[in-house]
């Protein structure tokens, strides 16, 4: 059987060329006569296995020495009530930007331990845009400011960096991490869930500068304490070894092809590939303002909604699957991460045209 075209927002497609190494992998890690899954998390040659995947993501992204570099699990949602927790530090208050559905949820948690000052929404047009900084009402006393880099429902995406002075700024870049570059020098932490740009499912990775660790006030239970997890070294209990595994082989196939430089220029690429098409046909519509377009995840609806299910019947008999819509905002959305091919949104787009013409 040959392998599909998966569109899914996340889980998400991996490169084949890093399954097929955890395939030969599998029963017997480098001769070790076992399989990464078995390893103690203690044992040197995880521990090795670890070590490297984090020398190999500082490397991609330019991480500083004064940032530490956690794996950690329960996902983005479990970092929307830790970063309140460990960074409010008694000042009560911090501001965020409301840009849909997720960080909807980081202001719902953060609200659970301080006040929280929304200081731009995209509420006013159903969260098609990324609000300009120009319009935001930050405050300076603030313990920090968040944001979401991108909202994988709406498609919406920053396409800059917020500037906010000695207000460390945090930022959620579950759906964007890795797929273009940026300056970790300006975040004072950035955290992404790994099931869309980095591996399975179960890994957190964390990206948290030296001078915001062990100042939480009160003092958080030990696992929610970003302070225990940096002084055990992401080890304070058994961390999601196989997803630290993959993710580690991931970050050796970008270093071979050319890093995070070289999956911006053909991330541009291939969602430009579909824009310019959604551009010159009214049978497709895509609602974000065309300035916050994501790279990574691309909604439309067609026409005629009643046209949905025979969509997607024929992308799936044509092997592209997973473009069926959030519930929320129905149509379809195709996630075209890093390890997407530009073949397969090449076929998405034939596909389009195809199905325009047989029912435009």
């Amino acid at each position: 059987m040959s392998r599909v075209f998966n569109f899914s927002a996340g889980p998400a497609t991996l490169p084949e060329e890093v399954l097929r190494q955890a395939a030969e992998e599998m029963v017997d890690w480098h001769g070790s006569g076992q399989s990464v899954m078995e390893m103690s998390h203690r044992g040197k040659e995880f521990m090795g296995i670890a070590a490297a995947a984090e020398a190999d993501l500082r490397e991609l992204m330019g991480i500083p020495a004064n940032y530490k570099v956690l794996f950690l699990q329960g996902g983005a949602s479990l970092q929307f009530e830790m970063i309140p927790i460990n960074l409010l530090r008694g000042k009560g208050t911090a501001d965020y930007v409301h840009t849909g559905e997720w960080a909807k949820k980081a202001i719902k948690a953060a609200r659970i331990f301080g006040n929280v000052n929304v200081v731009a929404s995209a509420e006013d047009k159903a969260f098609t845009y990324a609000p300009a900084q120009a319009g935001w009402k930050l405050d300076k006393n603030a313990a920090y400011v968040h944001y979401t880099a991108n909202e994988t429902i709406g498609g919406v995406e920053f396409q800059w960096t917020p500037e906010t002075g000695d207000v460390p700024l945090v930022c959620d870049m579950s759906s964007n991490i890795l797929s273009r570059a940026i300056d970790v020098s300006k975040y004072g932490l950035i955290y992404a869930g790994a099931q869309k740009n980095i591996g399975p499912a179960g890994l957190t990775i964390v990206i948290v500068r030296d001078d915001l660790v062990g100042k939480a006030q009160p003092t958080p239970p030990p696992m929610l304490d970003y302070k225990t997890h940096v002084d055990a070294e992401s080890m304070y209990n058994t961390p999601p070894t196989y997803s630290i595994y993959i993710a580690g082989l991931v970050f050796q196939w970008l270093k071979k092809n050319g890093g995070v430089a070289a999956m911006e220029r053909k991330n541009v690429e291939k969602s430009k590939l579909l824009y310019d098409y959604l551009g010159t046909t009214d049978f497709y519509r895509n609602p974000v303002n065309p300035a916050d377009r994501s790279r990574m995840n691309v909604p439309f609806t067609l026409k005629d909604a009643a046209l949905d299910e025979a969509f997607l019947k024929g992308a799936k008999e044509r092997g592209m699957t997973q473009l069926k819509g959030h519930r929320s905002v129905g149509g379809m959305r195709a996630s075209i991460y890093n390890a997407m091919p530009v073949a397969g949104v090449k076929a998405l787009v034939d596909y389009m045209r195809e199905f325009e013409k047989s029912h435009g």
